[in-house]
């Protein structure tokens, strides 16, 4: 049977409706079909159904025993008629004896294709499971260079849509070998039965190949528009969604909806005109279904009467006739999924070989503790070739110091703090913790060692307790009510309905900024790192919070290493050193009394009285900076 994309099964041509986008719209080439055939892709696919190598054989035999079946089935039939009923009037213990036979080829039928469908679908469940989880845990350990350039979308298609691709490929391969048992074995039972008649009756088959010739190359283009025109309408009605509360704001619903009308317009043009290719195979597929088996009663009925060939033969004939077709229409949707099982397998393996670039030496440090002494030694480092972030950084944290990094926009702060957790590597020069450098400890170690706590702190789907305890499984209660009463946090959970037992919306939605900020920094203090980053931790706080979170930083920090990048002026001041950058360098380094003193860049930033950096126009601190390079 055939049916218009937009439903859940295949159209005519095997394809797909086009999958939802959530958040992101799938660029093009995520949709489009592959080679037919990639020896690369299915070795590696076949590494992981290897170890269900069993079951996947059970499967196949069960698969060859039900087609077996169903060819046997006219084969009775027509036994029946031409021995047990037409001959001598007929045979009533031969008659018993079909019957028993159509039972017992009933059972098999339905034990095996029981059995075929619980083997198959349960091995594509855990080739699958394990598909994925080989994907994550690659992902998790992949370089965050990989990552910076990815689009979440599109990684997502890739752990989603691209597996399923080959789920189906698999569930659907063990069935394309029984269609093409069926089909040969329907040709050849014809042929033995009577050559004559099964050459006719198979006469139309070419006739079924030219149209498809035809119609196949136009259909592809109506099916692709459609998932294409469905993709970016799903991806406006996505954007509207996620930015419902931009698009209230400015006023913009009317606006919006006259866009995402038109189109959903285009997209049911799209689908009205692949429907019409999809359904147009449907009465020729029957046309020529009806040609054949016109071809069987006339001629097969007019060797009957001259008794050149038998009722039961004839009979039999309009059977395979009919299911002549179906392994036809089957085989070119299994064609399809090949096709687009291929592309998908090399996009999921590219994923696969992505290289971990921070990779841990053999030999790699583990230490249960460490001092925290930081280091950087002539530093130099950028994002891509020939376009360096940091050049020739060099300064010392020593353990127990918090060093403040402060700068304009771009001035390589955050990449500092980077190189010390090794998201990323250093070009040239090192970074060092107790004078080991960073790339010799192993980076589970630094995981333990370091505390980040960022300026959009990211809340996971749980209690409060949870994603406080997030870091370490040993902390019990009374740790994580410390924790949150040391940071301040304390008063507010217990204002919740369930305190600490407080369910989080995606993110901690249900929480303001400020708050979600606090639960951070009490993530960081219940992982009692002896290093702790904060990168610009306090850039989103209202000056209310920041002054109870000023409080919190000094008890946080206190016997730990810091390293604090922070715009505003007012955290940065207490810092036992100060590192000024600009344009990757480091152009002073000094308490806060001592840059004042010194009247360079930080001390006309800091003149202007603006509350943060970020907060200074730009023409004017390009104006600020221009003065200092001349001086």
């Amino acid at each position: 049977m055939t049916v218009t994309p937009g439903n859940e099964r295949f159209s005519d041509d095997g394809s797909r409706p086009p999958r939802a986008v959530v958040g992101s719209q799938i660029s093009q080439d995520e949709e489009m079909f592959g080679a037919a055939f990639d020896g690369g892709v299915l070795r590696r696919f076949f590494t992981y159904v290897r170890p269900y190598r069993t079951r996947i054989l059970l499967a196949l035999a069960s698969v060859l025993v039900f087609t077996g079946a169903q060819l046997a089935i006219p084969l009775l039939i027509r036994f029946l008629i031409d021995e047990a009923l037409v001959v001598q009037g007929g045979d009533q213990s031969l008659l018993l004896l079909v019957m028993a036979a159509f039972v017992v080829v009933i059972v098999i039928n339905y034990g095996v294709s029981y059995l075929q469908d619980c083997l198959v679908g349960l091995t594509g469940e855990h080739v699958i499971f394990d598909l994925r989880r080989a994907m994550f845990v690659h992902l998790q350990h992949v370089a965050l260079a990989f990552m910076d350039k990815t689009e979440i979308g599109r990684m997502m298609s890739r752990l989603q849509g691209d597996v399923n691709s080959l789920q189906e490929f698999l569930e659907n391969s063990i069935t394309a070998i029984g269609d093409l048992v069926l089909l040969v074995g329907i040709i050849i039972i014809m042929l033995v039965l009577d050559f004559k008649l099964g050459a006719l009756t198979l006469s139309v088959v070419p006739t079924l190949l030219v149209v498809r010739l035809i119609w196949l190359p136009r259909a592809r283009v109506a099916f692709r528009g459609a998932r294409e025109s469905n993709s970016s309408t799903n991806g406006a009605l996505a954007e509207g969604i996620h930015a419902a509360r931009t698009v209230q704001g400015m006023g913009r619903e009317d606006v919006n909806f006259a866009l995402y009308s038109d189109r959903a317009r285009q997209t049911l043009l799209a689908h009205l005109r692949s429907a019409k290719f999809a359904q147009a195979m449907i009465p020729i597929v029957d046309t020529l279904t009806g040609a054949a088996m016109g071809i069987v009663v006339v001629v097969g009925g007019a060797m009957v009467l001259e008794n050149t060939l038998d009722v039961g033969v004839m009979v039999a004939f309009l059977f395979y006739v009919q299911r002549f077709f179906d392994p036809i229409r089957s085989l070119t949707i299994q064609y399809s999924v090949m096709q687009r099982a291929m592309a998908s397998g090399q996009r999921i393996f590219e994923v696969l070989e992505v290289p971990l670039a921070i990779a841990d030496k053999p030999d790699a440090a583990d230490p249960k503790t460490v001092q925290g002494e930081i280091a950087y030694n002539n530093v130099t480092f950028g994002y891509a070739r020939n376009q360096p972030v940091l050049k020739d950084i060099s300064f010392t944290v020593k353990h127990g110091e918090t060093v403040a990094l402060v700068g304009p926009t771009g001035s390589g702060k955050t990449s500092i703090t980077s190189l010390l957790h090794r998201f990323y590597d250093v070009w040239d020069g090192s970074v060092t913790i107790d004078g080991t450098d960073v790339r010799d400890y192993a980076k589970a170690s630094l995981g333990r060692h370091i505390a980040m706590v960022l300026q959009d702190p990211y809340l996971f789907t749980g209690t409060i307790f949870e994603n406080i305890q997030y870091r370490t499984c040993t902390a019990d209660r009374n740790d994580i009510e410390r924790a949150a009463r040391t940071v301040g946090a304390h008063d507010f959970i217990a204002g919740l309905p369930d305190g600490y037992d407080t369910l989080l919306e995606q993110q901690g939605r249900n929480l303001s900024l400020g708050q979600r900020q606090l639960l951070s920094f009490a993530r960081a203090l219940v992982a009692d790192a002896k290093i702790l980053i904060l990168d610009e931790a306090t850039a989103n706080i209202d000056s209310y919070t920041e002054r109870q979170i000023q409080i919190a930083l000094a008890r946080l920090l206190e016997g730990r290493t810091g390293i604090v990048i922070a715009h505003r002026l007012a955290t940065v001041r207490g810092a036992d050193r100060i590192v000024v950058l600009q344009d990757g360098r480091i152009v002073e380094t000094g308490t806060h009394a001592a840059l004042i003193e010194a009247s360079g860049l930080y001390a006309r930033l800091y003149a202007l009285n603006y509350a943060s950096f970020d907060d200074i126009p730009g023409d004017l601190l390009q104006r600020v900076t221009g003065d200092k390079a001349r001086t």
